[in-house]
């Protein structure tokens, strides 16, 4: 039986639009937790060479204003991924412990929290700061882990004062020796004292994570419901976003170059520094090469847990696997930097 041409013209034009439809990728936005700087690059790596486009997902990466911007983004469903630190995580969990709000990769094995002290006012240990001055912005993410860090790190917290200095002095104050250590992003504070005069033979960076603190840094975060609809997305989209991380590391200077697409304000020698600084001290650590990236340790998590209830009072301190799921995480194999 022969069918009519205009059969046979409907019949394709279905048979194009169901094979369209099937190749459409779905769309869904991430919020970075800052601007477009050098660690952003892995994600517009995953962007730019089609990472995510192989995994059915049609990006749109937007920067951001902080964790504290970027989680209830996420759990309200206007971004269906975000990135942020983890230990803001804790804290938004243990305000609305009925959120199912979750992290599922993560970033920043190492958080930057950081203080940096100079040879000239001779901070170079953490019990250096004793009797000594620190400058530290009242709401800086790394001071916010100070009163964990002299439990942990053996400060004695009496014999260290506090200048509230703002921001935009700074890492001044500490290039004037009007402080003598600050509180700071490890790659933000150091780059910034590099910018304005300082040696940087005479920067000392101490991570607050190599002296006691088993903290965590930033995660991908996932929308609870957008999880629970599309899991296998959700895993492409981690998959990609290990793949982008993997070709950054491998690729550094090449993969700076999205970033400054994105803000043209960059300078491609900080960004780049920026990058291989995050790099080598919060992304690809020890603990990452042995392990994997991108997962976690249960028993650290809860540790961790427990050294943010020493600068913050829980009222429903939630679990480490009501913060972190393992559920979206390829084989190990798959995640080796």
């Amino acid at each position: 039986m022969k069918l009519k041409p205009l059969v046979v013209a409907a019949f394709v034009g279905m048979t194009s639009l169901s094979s369209f439809s099937a190749l459409a990728n779905t769309a869904v936005k991430f919020t970075l937790d800052w601007k477009f700087e050098g660690p952003a690059a892995a994600y517009l790596v995953a962007l730019e060479k089609g990472f995510y486009k192989e995994q059915g997902l049609d990006v749109t990466i937007d920067s951001g204003n902080g964790s504290l911007d970027a989680i209830p983004k996420v759990a309200s469903g206007t971004y269906e991924f975000g990135f942020a630190d983890v230990n803001s995580l804790i804290k938004f969990k243990d305000q609305n412990p009925d959120s199912p709000l979750q992290g599922i990769l993560m970033v920043y094995d190492k958080p930057p929290f950081a203080i940096i002290g100079s040879k000239q006012t001779g901070v170079n240990t953490p019990k250096d700061l004793e009797g000594k001055v620190l400058g530290a912005p009242a709401p800086d993410g790394a001071y916010a882990q100070w009163k964990a860090f002299t439990q942990v790190a053996g400060i004695d917290a009496s014999k260290v004062k506090i200048d509230n200095v703002s921001f935009a002095v700074r890492e001044s104050m500490l290039v004037q020796k009007r402080v003598d250590a600050i509180a700071g992003f490890s790659f933000s504070s150091f780059l910034n004292l590099k910018k304005i005069g300082m040696a940087p033979e005479d920067i000392h960076v101490m991570l607050m994570a190599d002296y006691g603190l088993k903290l965590y840094g930033n995660t991908l975060l996932v929308n609870p419901a957008f999880a629970e609809a599309h899991p296998d997305l959700v895993k492409g989209f981690v998959a990609a976003t290990i793949k982008g991380w993997q070709y950054t590391a491998a690729h550094p200077e090449e993969s700076v170059k999205y970033v400054l697409e994105r803000n043209k304000i960059a300078n491609e020698a900080v960004e780049t520094e920026r990058l291989k600084m995050c790099l080598k001290d919060n992304v690809v650590t020890d603990n990452v090469k042995a392990n994997g990236f991108g997962g976690i340790d249960y028993g650290r998590m809860d540790e961790a847990i427990e050294q943010v209830g020493m600068t913050y009072d829980f009222h429903h301190k939630p679990t480490s696997k009501a913060i972190f799921t393992d559920a979206y995480l390829p084989a190990k194999s798959a995640r080796e930097m």
